[in-house]
């Protein structure tokens, strides 16, 4: 570590005063290092780099940033983070794919709603050149991978939390089904007579038998609906059931998609509601699949030529009879699996990177596929069987976990991150 620090200085000290074997027309000054990590420099390049970032970002949107000494600070700091987390994915050997560089800058420039050539226009406007963009993906993609990876195994959800968070009134209101609804009220006066209730009443079995009959829903409550919503054609959005009055809520659990209800009374009159389209709380029913699969991964000394072949030399002994699981035992570099014979259990979509699922989902039941590449190394997978499977509650519960998840993650990465700040060889030189 002190030959790597003394070789960065003496960079840095050729970077302002030359050296003496040089001649003052030759002379390059040698990117100054701003700070050490481990055995990673950060330079000030990469520093300039990303105080103009801040700058233009924070130009558009109309703030005002601290003084140079104090911004620095902290960009050097992001700096060291992100040097640490790089650092991680170089020893864990997380490889971006250029298809995910790809999906992730298509996303961006849909999102944008600009064409490609004024997305690298526009980058083109702020200094910023496409490969440079690409870099910065890769990297940002990298540090997620690598964060969500790690950060995920260190925190552990028990079912009783779970039960615990299906039980509280939060978990009650997020995880309750969403309804776009349609909404016409025939309103009652606040001390109703009985001739008033009996006319409101006859009034929305009317408008009820009206739109049984084709009407259009919209055009009704505009011109009899006395909601407040009557105006946006008694269109309510989407609401969570949660937040329905209880009546609403009762009633529509029993609707299919583009029902009508019959006229309701409530205090504040008779309400037809119609549910245009709902999502959450239904039935699921998911593809699940079972697979076993066989992970090679490359090094300096087996790089991607040779673990196809060696994958494809496995494969054809797999095919003349050897037995997956065995070969899996003694070939697979993934600890997860490789000592239940490369048995991946039961899987559902989402479950596994792109390139997996999709070799999964392109294999037929019984078939081995071909070697095929992943960001964590070179695969064959057998495909055992496939089966439907009512997911309605595991879902439910999968979903409440996936909520606890994201209120811890944030936390414990920061725990993560200093944990790796304290174990790490840092020198700041400015």
């Amino acid at each position: 570590m002190q030959i790597i620090k003394t070789t960065i200085a003496t960079f840095t000290a050729i970077a302002f005063t030359g050296a003496a074997s040089f001649t003052s027309a030759e002379v390059v000054p040698l990117d100054r290092v701003v700070a050490v990590v481990d055995n990673r420099a950060i330079t000030q390049t990469e520093l300039d780099s990303r105080v103009q970032d801040v700058q233009v970002r924070s130009q558009a949107a109309g703030m005002r940033l601290p003084e140079a000494d104090i911004l620095n600070k902290q960009i050097i700091d992001q700096l060291i983070s992100e040097t640490l987390q790089l650092e991680m994915a170089d020893r864990y050997g997380v490889q971006v794919s250029d298809q995910e560089v790809n999906a992730s800058i298509g996303n961006i420039i849909q999102n944008a709603q600009m064409t490609e050539q004024q997305f690298v226009q526009q980058l083109a406007s702020e200094g910023v050149s496409i490969n440079e963009f690409r870099a910065s993906i890769r990297r940002q993609l990298t540090m997620r991978s690598i964060t969500e990876g790690l950060v995920s195994r260190r925190i552990r959800i028990s079912e009783q939390e779970v039960d615990n968070f299906l039980k509280s009134a939060d978990a009650q209101f997020w995880v309750s089904p969403d309804y776009h609804l349609g909404h016409i009220l025939v309103a009652l006066p606040s001390s109703p007579s009985s001739e008033a209730i009996v006319e409101a009443e006859e009034k929305a079995n009317a408008l009820y038998e009206k739109l049984k009959a084709g009407a259009n829903f919209a055009e009704v409550a505009i011109a009899e609906s006395n909601g407040p919503s009557a105006l946006q054609g008694g269109d309510l959005g989407w609401r969570k059931s949660a937040e329905l009055p209880t009546l609403f809520a009762e009633l529509l659990p029993s609707l299919n998609n583009g029902d009508v209800t019959k006229p309701t009374r409530s205090q504040a009159g008779f309400h037809i509601i119609k549910l245009y389209e709902s999502r959450g709380g239904q039935k699921q029913i998911v593809n699940q699949t079972r697979a076993r699969h066989i992970l090679v991964k490359t090094s300096e000394i087996l790089n991607d030529a040779k673990a196809e072949a060696k994958l494809k030399d496995i494969r054809q002994q797999i095919l003349d009879g050897a037995d997956f699981a065995e070969l899996a035992k003694t070939h697979s570099e993934d600890i997860g699996s490789r000592m239940s014979g490369g048995d991946l259990g039961w899987a559902t979509p989402g479950t596994f990177v792109p390139a997996f699922e999709k070799t999964m989902a392109e294999t037929k039941e019984g078939e081995i596929s071909q070697p095929f590449k992943s960001r964590f190394g070179w695969h064959i997978m057998k495909v055992e069987e496939r089966r439907e499977e009512d997911m309605t509650q595991e879902a439910l519960r999968q979903k409440a976990r996936n909520m606890i998840m994201s209120r811890r993650f944030e936390d414990e990465t920061q725990i993560w991150l200093q944990e790796l700040r304290d174990e790490a060889f840092i020198d700041i030189k400015i």
